[in-house]
This record gives structure tokens, C-alpha cells and sequence, in this order.
């Protein structure tokens, strides 16, 4: 009788548990239109705001001569598809601006994404083809993101966040996360899924 007690315990927290894994409910956390636009990306190919709409992406802002926080971002980012895949994710992209413009040519863009073990690479738009006044105000208004150029001649570094940002299928940011340094792998993840289904 005691061990069919103790059988039933387990049987019960277990199927309590797998109830919870499979009822992850998404809750937005922003709520911002994305404006729209019209860009290159590496592959020197037109592509506007319309061209992701549809399905999720994630957006980022970096730059290839970046010293900082860029690298490790677009890494991180490398690390997400990974587990994108493992959960076999596959209605998504991966969208990054350049936050410098005059620099990033869709070649350069080409090259710094090669530098990176990127697990499907048909997935990833790295974007360019404006001015640098447009990237700065697209930022702030469409991600309530800063960019800013220095503007010391002798400095080449933009000032920029460090967040993923998560754009629904209509094109309206919904949640932001840690792209550098503590990046919720597995909440982006279920996020992606939630969005995806």
C-alpha cells in the first residue's frame, strides 16, 4: 500500500511538471510599432520592413569595428540559433543593424559574419545602406534604443545598447533581453516558440 502511495506521488508531480513545461504562456513586456524601412543587407539585396513580416525576428544593433559589446552579442546571438534549432525553431530571423553606416558596406557586413560559427546563416540579415542620422532616430523611435555617434574624428566607436530585441510577426517590438553578458537563452527561446506556433 506504501509503495503504491509513493508511485502515485511521483506519478502525480511528474505529470504536474510536464503540464508546466508544455504551458509556457508569453507575455509581452513593450509594446512599439517599428517604423518603416528600406535597407541592404550583406548580400547587397533590398529589403524593407514588409520583407519580415509575417514571423518573428530578433533585432540587434552592432558594428564591425566595434571593441566592445559587438562581438560578443552577435556570438551570444550564434549561441540562440543553436538552441533555435535544438528546439526545432525554424520560422524566425536574426535582423542586425549597423549603427555605422558609412563603415559597414554589405561586404564588410559579409566578412564580420564569417568570422562566426553561425549555425544557419540564411537566417541572418546584417543591414546597412542609410545614413547615420536615420539609424540614430530609427533606434530610439521603433526599439527605445540609444545610438550615438562619437563625434571625435579620432573616435571610431558608436555608442549602442547591448539588448535582443523581440519583433512579432505584425512588426511591434514585445520584449527586449541581455545580449552581452547574462543572455536568457532559454526564455528567448520559449518566446520564439510561443510566437512561432
Amino acid at each position: 500500500m506504501k509503495k503504491k502511495s509513493i508511485m502515485l506521488v511521483l506519478i502525480l508531480a511528474l505529470s504536474s511538471l510536464l503540464a508546466a513545461c508544455g504551458s509556457y504562456k508569453f507575455e509581452p513586456e513593450m509594446n512599439i510599432k517599428v517604423q518603416d524601412f528600406s535597407v541592404t543587407n550583406q548580400k547587397n539585396e533590398q529589403v524593407n520592413l514588409d520583407d519580415f513580416k509575417g514571423k518573428p525576428w530578433l533585432a540587434m544593433f552592432i558594428f564591425t569595428n566595434c571593441n566592445s559589446i559587438c562581438p560578443p552579442m552577435t556570438f551570444n546571438m550564434t549561441e540562440v540559433q543553436k538552441a533555435l534549432q535544438d528546439e526545432g525553431v525554424t520560422d524566425y530571423q536574426i535582423v542586425a543593424f549597423s549603427v555605422d553606416p558609412d563603415v559597414d558596406k554589405p561586404d564588410v557586413l559579409t566578412n564580420y559574419l564569417k568570422a562566426y560559427s553561425v549555425p544557419d546563416v540564411s537566417k541572418w540579415q546584417l543591414v546597412t545602406g542609410y545614413k547615420q542620422e536615420f539609424i540614430e532616430q530609427f533606434a530610439r523611435q521603433s526599439f527605445n534604443s540609444l545610438v550615438k555617434k562619437d563625434q571625435d574624428p579620432n573616435n571610431d566607436q558608436v555608442m549602442h545598447m547591448g539588448s535582443y530585441y523581440l519583433v512579432n510577426a505584425e512588426g511591434i517590438v514585445v520584449k527586449d533581453y541581455d545580449g552581452n553578458t547574462n543572455v536568457p537563452v532559454d526564455t528567448i527561446v520559449a518566446d520564439m516558440k510561443a510566437l512561432t506556433k
